[in-house]
């Protein structure tokens, strides 16, 4: 399974009814996750570029992608962004690939 960073941003509406009536998002984001065989690591709020973070564990891309996809048309959102997240083990793996590689810089 892979791991992925979710970073996102609530709409001005999306604050006010969480104000309105607070509620811990983080039950929901667990609930989408499970439904594909996913896992919820963690979930933060902070301040700044974006409201929140997730870490989510999914089956493959397309399982991840499903569930931003579900989470983003309901209209709760007004920003998201999630980045496939590498371990050591994957980091190291791909360092030795790419010293095999022979690349050459443009007008070399």
């Amino acid at each position: 399974m892979a791991f992925y960073l979710m970073r996102f941003s609530y709409t001005p509406e999306t604050w006010a009814k969480l104000m309105h009536n607070p509620e811990d998002r983080r039950d929901a984001a667990r609930a989408y996750i499970e439904e594909v065989g996913g896992a919820l690591h963690g979930f933060w709020y902070g301040f700044g570029e974006y409201d929140g973070y997730a870490i989510y564990e999914a089956p493959d891309n397309v399982s991840m992608a499903g569930v931003v996809l579900a989470i983003t048309s309901g209209g709760a959102l007004a920003s998201v962004q999630t980045t496939p997240l590498m371990s050591v083990e994957e980091t190291l793996e791909a360092l030795a690939k790419g010293k095999s590689i022979g690349y050459r810089r443009p007008g070399e």
